[in-house]
C-alpha cells in the first residue's frame, strides 16, 4: 500500500493538483478548509506535507488525516477504499470468525450538532438550508465512535461529512429530487447543492453525483429533462464530468460554471460571496 502514488490516491477521490511545480504538485489541504493551496506532494519521493498544519508523512498518515485516526487497520481500509488498491479491505478478525462491518451501531437524528452545524457555518450554509436536507449519523468503525453530517442517496446509502472525514454508508449512489421540473440542476458533491440552495439559484429539479463516478448512472434518470444545468467543479474531473454528460444529451446540457468562474467550486463561491 506504501508503494501506491499519493496523487493517484488523491485522484481516486476526485481531488486534483491546484498547479505543478518540478516534482512537486500543490493541492487544497483536501481534508480541511483553506484558501491558498498549501498541501504538497512530492512525485519523487511519494511523500506530503501540509504546510497550514505543519505535518505530513506516507500515504497512512495521510488517510489518518482524512478519517481522523491513527487506527491502522482504519486507514488501511480507507486506503483500499479509494480503489487505488486491488486488495480487499482489511478488517479485524474476530472470535466468532464473522467479519466486522465497516460501520456499525449507526443512529441517525435531526441535525442539531453544535460543532456540526459550526462546520457548516464555516462554510457558508446555515441551519435553516441544512436542516431539511441533512442529517445527523452517529456510527462506531472499530470500536470507536464518531458522527458526521449525513446526506440520504437513492439506494439508502448515508454521503458523510464532518471536518476530517468525507466518505459514505453504503450503498454508494446518486441523489436525485424531483419536484416536477422539465430542468435539472446536476452537482458533484451535496456540499455544492447545499452551496446552491444558500445561494438560492436552485428553482428545478436537482441530482448530486455524489461522486464523478457515478455519472453512468445519470443516463436514464436526466433522459426526460427538456434542460440539464451543470454546477460542476472548475478542475479536470468536473470538465470531464460535463463533456461525458454532454455525450449523452449534447445541447441539453449547459455549462453554469461560469457563474463561479475564478473559483473551484460552488461552494468556494458561496464563501467569496460572504466576504464581499
Amino acid at each position: 500500500m506504501r508503494a501506491i502514488s499519493i496523487a493517484d490516491f488523491l485522484n481516486a477521490m476526485g481531488i486534483q493538483p491546484s498547479k505543478q511545480k518540478g516534482n512537486a504538485l500543490w493541492y487544497s489541504a483536501p481534508y480541511r478548509m483553506e484558501r491558498r493551496p498549501s498541501f504538497k506532494v512530492d512525485i519523487n519521493r511519494n511523500v506530503w506535507f501540509d504546510f497550514g498544519i505543519g505535518k505530513g508523512g506516507d500515504i497512512f498518515d495521510l488517510a489518518g488525516e482524512f478519517i481522523g485516526s491513527k487506527d491502522f487497520l482504519l486507514r488501511a481500509a480507507f486506503i483500499a477504499k479509494s480503489s487505488t488498491c486491488p486488495l480487499p479491505i482489511i478488517e479485524r478478525p474476530q472470535r466468532n470468525e464473522e467479519k466486522e462491518p465497516f460501520f456499525e451501531d449507526i443512529w441517525v437524528r435531526p441535525l442539531q450538532d453544535s460543532k456540526l452545524l459550526g462546520y457548516l457555518r464555516e462554510r457558508g450554509i446555515f441551519a435553516d438550508t441544512v436542516i431539511t436536507n441533512c442529517e445527523e449519523v452517529r456510527y462506531r468503525v472499530h470500536g470507536k465512535r464518531y458522527y458526521a453530517i449525513g446526506f440520504r442517496n437513492n439506494a439508502g446509502g448515508l454521503e458523510l461529512r464532518n471536518r476530517f472525514f468525507k466518505g459514505c454508508i453504503p450503498p454508494k449512489d446518486i441523489s436525485l429530487k424531483r419536484n416536477g421540473s422539465e430542468v435539472c440542476a446536476v452537482f458533484e458533491g451535496f456540499m455544492d447543492y447545499l452551496s446552491a440552495m444558500q445561494l438560492g439559484i436552485i428553482a428545478s429539479d436537482w441530482l448530486v453525483l455524489n461522486s464523478v463516478s457515478n455519472v453512468e448512472k445519470t443516463v436514464k434518470v436526466l433522459d426526460c429533462y427538456r434542460k440539464i444545468e451543470c454546477y460542476l467543479d472548475n478542475d479536470d474531473a468536473g470538465r470531464r464530468t460535463l463533456e461525458r454528460l454532454r455525450a449523452d444529451f449534447g445541447e441539453k446540457v449547459i455549462d453554469r460554471s461560469s457563474l463561479y468562474a475564478d473559483h473551484k467550486d460552488l461552494n468556494d463561491y458561496l464563501l467569496f460571496q460572504r466576504q464581499v
